[in-house]
């Protein structure tokens, strides 16, 4: 059995799902996906059902969930899903091609031969590496992180990034509680907690392509959600101990990217 899983999200991409699915195979031969579904319309399960069956047997797998329940629930859903299944390694990647399987190496090597807890596929570790998106959606973006990084006191440079991978004990540690937001405050507070935990995290630079296909599921609900959550987690963070299972490092390090020329596009 692999011990590397890559878990996608998907809502209504019929248009990206059955790609992708044969480029992270590709890319990494021995790895298993999870794709967590949140019962789409437009029949994105069929097309997984028809690839476990005829193509990737016991390497692809699906998750169907009853409703739209959000981006932070689905991951957490399959977190739990592939901790359950002694995998060590997790990526969470979205289906839409903005990030690019191609990078998942590079996230991988960290981790797997440097002792990084968690590696980050970042925007802006090197300047602002994003292509096709209105430029005020670029400066929410940038600005975002940058202000999270203030009310946090974190060094991440990409706060809301959602191309990821985690080490089992990241995950095991961090999910031993509840996680309270579903967007964009999703992934900060999850890089939150595995920071304050102690971590070693790692961002490699990547070049983030906006969608072609399909519909972006980005909204101000989502973003308001960002903006006073970061608020919360740093005030609710001064009222608690952040202790972890003894025999775990606990060094907190950023560097650069192992390939700085990657383009994920």
């Amino acid at each position: 059995m692999s011990n590397k899983i890559v878990i996608v999200p998907t809502y209504n991409e019929k248009e990206n799902i059955e790609l992708l699915i044969h480029k992270v195979m590709e890319v990494l031969p021995d790895t298993h996906m999870l794709i967590v579904e949140d019962s789409s319309p437009d029949g994105t399960a069929d097309i997984v059902r028809r690839l476990m069956d005829q193509n990737y047997s016991g390497r692809l797998h699906m998750e169907e969930r009853q409703g739209k329940l959000g981006l932070g629930t689905a991951y957490v859903h399959g977190f739990k899903w592939a901790l359950e299944r002694g995998y060590d390694y997790i990526f969470e990647m979205d289906a839409d091609f903005s990030h690019n399987p191609k990078a998942l190496p590079s996230l991988l090597r960290p981790c797997e031969e440097e002792g990084f807890d968690m590696t980050i596929g970042s925007r802006y570790v090197n300047g602002v590496n994003v292509v096709n998106w209105p430029m005020g959606r670029v400066l929410m973006s940038y600005y975002a992180s940058a202000y999270v990084r203030f009310i946090t006191g974190m060094t991440i440079r990409d706060a809301t990034a959602g191309f990821k991978c985690y080490t089992r004990p990241v995950l095991e540690t961090i999910l031993a509680e509840p996680v309270k937001f579903v967007g964009y405050a999703f992934q900060i507070e999850m890089k939150f907690r595995t920071w304050k935990y102690g971590f070693k995290i790692k961002e490699v630079p990547i070049i983030f392509r906006d969608r072609t296909q399909g519909e972006s599921k980005m909204s101000s609900k989502i973003f308001k959600e960002a903006v006073f959550g970061v608020i919360s987690m740093k005030i609710s963070s001064w009222f608690r101990k952040w202790n972890r299972p003894e025999g775990l490092p606990a060094s907190t390090e950023k560097t650069q990217s192992l390939d700085p020329s990657l383009d994920q596009g």
